[in-house]
């Protein structure tokens, strides 16, 4: 049946890809040679080609009122770089049977591309009961003893349960209402389901923002999505692979079914080759487009290159960001067999809440403090430039404050003072700012760093790892490590010369592959060479909403009371005469064990202080904390750190 390449792509369950398509009829110009994206192709009419993969490379809007016909509205394109965020408006219209979900949405190896339906009645697996409302996450799709499963879990009493459910299943499974903020890149690429509307809800009708990208002036907020596709796809006996938008004006024929493939280039992506079945690999594979900006780029992922993809697995990082006071700040994923050594760097905490979070029952968390703070009572603490604290634990604590008295939630501390201590109290909602005192001289390797101390956590490569050729982390003057990931990779070898292997991501490499032979004798012991991978700020912040997904956001810092009314500061800052700490202080060894936090603090300790985004702010604020850092530091601080970091 014939068909416009819009409608075709619209209807193709990307399941069935690669498909062969045959030109109808279009509108051509000197002898239908078209310049696409640096490829040129001809589509006359009879042409042949196989499409082998799309995806969305821009997005048409229009504006959506509810209750009406939307069908004449005037369309607009919007950037995939637009900036703001958007929410998604749940789909009503539902799905019945689970093999119309996976046509029309992607299921991938992300966290990201994990779509959740509801049942509307409930299901009855046998050995587990689904019931109505119940989010099901579905995983991944896998062919278990030769039909098509897709492998799902559910939450019940917070406990995980894992479980499969045919293609065939049936029922109304309702979209879940999604309660995240995406960017349009985003929503682009994982949330706008094949042959459906997607409305979603811009979130920041600014002035400013009008002013750079216009919009109707009726435009109150809802929006229309119409996805154009970029196809991916080859010719007859060529190699080149050529890019073509879905709103070409042609009509196509699907002749898979009656049409030899073996003619065509056998394309895959790495998303490609990670959806097979473990039992496929090791398999064969010549590189047709290589990655950009990749240091495999230029040596074994070079087109012409003839690889072996041994296997497909999930794999430990180390999320880290530099430390410093301009940006942009680079972001980077350390694997955790690298080899360089470490050494601890000052933390800098805000608030005394965020003390709170970070001590620790195995170290003493010993602070100084940059700014002053008065004490609204007597039963609490003022503080000064330059005064130093060793971190107890936190109390509800009763204080007279204008003859009322209120209980107010303090951080009890020892204040250092140059022959002894003293007790002190500090409330948990003060503003102040303190930096980490540190007197560990060790040099740890990144094992046993993570195993040692609660992350987020400071510190700076004092030796870099010589297997690295060149290791960018050694330049840096800084680093937080944020949190450890789990992501999906490919380990690969040079089939010429398979000395060593290497692992890549599945996500963030784009690269082209033709499968050569699906059967290949390979010993599986070679070394594993890892590299150190520098992100962009768009995957950084993408990994950090969304790889812990039902952890909710840490809690706010306790508010001041409303009866304590705010004095201004009159505390000037001392002379600093920094008074060396008692000799105890100093014999301070960080035990073995891994550090387990109470699950507040594991919580709130997976989001850095300098780019916690709490979801439960209004989403423009959510934006600015995302696209700003923290203010430069004062030079006074700056003179304390250097001061009080023991190299």
């Amino acid at each position: 049946m014939t068909s416009t390449l819009q409608e075709f792509i619209h209807s193709l369950n990307p399941r069935t890809l690669p498909r062969v398509l045959q030109i109808q009829s279009g509108i051509y110009v000197q002898g239908s040679i078209y310049e696409m994206f640096g490829n040129e192709c001809s589509l006359s009419t009879g042409e042949v080609i196989k499409v082998n993969s799309f995806k969305i490379k821009k997005i048409m809007a229009s504006i959506y009122k509810e209750n009406e016909d939307n069908q004449c509205s005037p369309k607009f394109e919007l950037p995939l770089n637009f900036p703001g965020l958007f929410k998604i408006m749940t789909d009503r219209i539902p799905y019945h049977t689970m093999s119309d979900i996976t046509r029309a949405v992607y299921i991938g190896p992300s966290r990201l591309s994990h779509p959740c339906f509801y049942h509307q009645k409930g299901i009855n697996l046998g050995n587990l009961n689904i019931d109505y409302g119940e989010q099901i996450m579905l995983n991944s799709i896998e062919d278990i003893n030769g039909e098509m499963m897709v492998n799902c879990e559910v939450v019940k009493n917070n406990k995980h349960h894992s479980f499969t459910m045919p293609l065939s299943q049936e029922g109304d499974f309702y979209e879940c209402e999604d309660e995240y903020m995406y960017t349009l890149k985003e929503i682009a690429e994982w949330k706008i389901p094949k042959s459906r509307k997607r409305i979603v809800k811009f979130t920041d009708i600014s002035n400013k923002l009008n002013s750079i990208y216009p919009l109707p002036k009726n435009f109150d907020g809802l929006l229309s999505l119409t996805p154009i596709y970029e196809i991916q796809a080859v010719m007859k006996f060529q190699k080149d692979i050529v890019r073509i938008l879905s709103d070409l004006d042609v009509e196509v024929k699907d002749i898979t079914d009656c049409h030899d493939a073996k003619c065509f280039l056998q394309v895959l992506t790495t998303e490609d080759l990670f959806e097979k079945t473990s039992k496929e690999f090791p398999m064969a594979a010549e590189v047709i487009e290589g990655p950009q900006e990749n240091p495999l780029a230029n040596g074994i992922l070079q087109p012409g290159k003839t690889i072996v993809i041994h296997k497909k697995y999930q794999a430990s990082r180390i999320l880290a960001s530099e430390i410093r006071s301009d940006s942009p700040k680079r972001h980077f994923l350390i694997p955790t067999s690298y080899k360089g050594k470490f050494k601890r760097r000052p933390r800098e905490f805000p608030t005394a809440y965020d003390l709170e979070i970070a001590k620790s029952d195995k170290e003493h968390l010993h602070v100084v403090a940059t700014k002053a703070f008065d004490s609204p009572c007597e039963e609490l603490s003022s503080v000064s430039v330059g005064d130093q604290f060793l971190v107890q634990h936190s109390k509800t604590s009763e204080i007279l404050c204008k003859g009322i008295k209120k209980d107010v939630g303090v951080l009890a501390c020892e204040k250092i003072l140059k022959k002894h201590y003293e007790p002190v109290l500090l409330p948990l909602y003060m503003e102040g700012s303190f930096i980490e005192v540190i007197h560990d001289k060790k040099q740890y390797e990144l094992s046993m760093l993570c195993a040692q101390f609660p992350l987020p956590f400071n510190v700076k490569v004092s030796v870099r790892d010589l297997s690295i050729e060149n290791d960018i982390l050694a330049a840096t003057p800084g680093l937080q490590l944020e949190e450890e990931i789990t992501d999906s990779y490919l380990l690969i070898s040079d089939l010429a010369n398979p000395s060593e292997s290497w692992e890549i991501p599945v996500s963030r490499l784009g690269m082209a592959v033709q499968l050569l032979s699906s059967t290949v004798d390979v010993i599986d012991s070679f070394p594993v060479r890892n590299i150190v991978e520098e992100i962009s700020e768009e995957q950084y912040y993408m990994m950090r909403r969304y790889e812990n997904p039902a952890l909710h956001p840490p809690p706010r810092p306790p508010k001041k009371p409303s009866g304590m009314k705010k004095e201004p500061n009159s505390l000037t800052p001392p002379k600093l005469n920094i008074a060396d700490p008692p000799r105890s202080l100093k014999s301070l060894h960080v035990d073995t064990a891994k550090n387990l936090h109470s699950p507040q603090a594991t919580v709130a300790s997976k989001l850095p202080v300098s780019c916690q985004i709490d979801l439960t702010l209004p989403e423009t604020e959510q934006n600015v904390i995302r696209t700003t850092a923290l203010a430069d530091t004062s030079m006074m601080r700056e003179t304390i750190q250097n001061e009080y970091y023991m190299e």
